[in-house]
């Protein structure tokens, strides 16, 4: 992608938009191209066999929130894999953050999200903005189904603004479960809505937005893509840039890629 692209014009109804504004997400059906899609289910099974030789030769088993064979959380493979890298900053996913951002955004944090064939791969309630710790502007997530999605594979589900109870847009305290690393933020009893969507679909939704997946029960991997940006750097306390802050939209024209 040439520096200063200038990004069409959305390609996101205005239902979709109205959407997002209103419950925190929308759902774009078979975003990614099918050739997009094949290369990027590629380069994500290389890095989960990159990782499980990591971890291996490490002697270890659980790493952060990635725990061997069953779930990981897989970051920066953009930087290695050009087909990612060309998504990434691609124009398609620039109409999908001018929606959500406006006219200037960076990129944040890029990783595959993966389940393994086991029961215990859950991922607990949480908004994306519970992670960070400190005050911070709203973000934008975009999870990518990089296979056929559902309950028994572990799809993820949803908490509309709707049915989240007092200030839905707030971040709330996340309290740290034990033996998962998760970090908590939702005790209610909604189950949520269950995204289920053929592979090559992206759901975009607000930091803010609770969400969550089941254990996959099936006995395929059930992987994801997961992109994130914000509408500008974002800085720890201390002064240091948080995690990325590639740039990627400047009034309106692409200039990362």
């Amino acid at each position: 992608m040439s520096a200063a692209t200038l990004a069409p014009a959305p390609a996101l109804s205005s239902d979709q938009i109205e959407h997002f504004q209103r419950e925190g997400y929308t759902m774009l059906p078979r975003y990614l191209p099918a050739d997009v899609l094949a290369a990027v289910q590629a380069d994500c099974n290389r890095e989960i066999a990159r990782r499980d030789a990591e971890m291996e030769a490490k002697g270890i088993r659980v790493d952060g929130i990635t725990h061997y064979k069953r779930r990981y959380f897989l970051h920066n493979s953009y930087v290695r894999n050009e087909a990612m890298r060309r998504w990434v900053f691609s124009p398609e996913m620039a109409a999908v953050a001018r929606a959500a951002l406006g006219d200037t955004a960076q990129l944040f944090l890029e990783q595959f999200v993966v389940k393994g064939c086991d029961t215990g791969s859950k991922f607990g309630w949480h908004q994306d903005s519970g992670y960070v710790g400190y005050p911070h502007r709203e973000y934008l997530t975009c999870w990518i189904a990089l296979d056929d999605v559902s309950v028994a594979n572990g799809t993820i589900s949803v908490l509309p603004y709707s049915r989240a109870g007092a200030d839905p847009r707030l971040v709330k305290t996340h309290i740290h479960e034990d033996g998962t690393n998760d970090m908590i933020g939702y005790h209610g009893d909604d189950p949520g809505i269950p995204v289920v969507v053929p592979a090559g679909t992206l759901v975009m939704f607000s930091s803010r937005l609770f969400h969550r997946s089941g254990p996959n029960t099936t006995t395929a991997l059930r992987r994801g893509w997961l992109i994130q940006y914000t509408a500008e750097p974002m800085y720890k306390p201390d002064g240091k840039l948080q995690i990325l802050a590639e740039p990627f939209l400047q009034d309106g024209r692409i200039v990362g890629g």
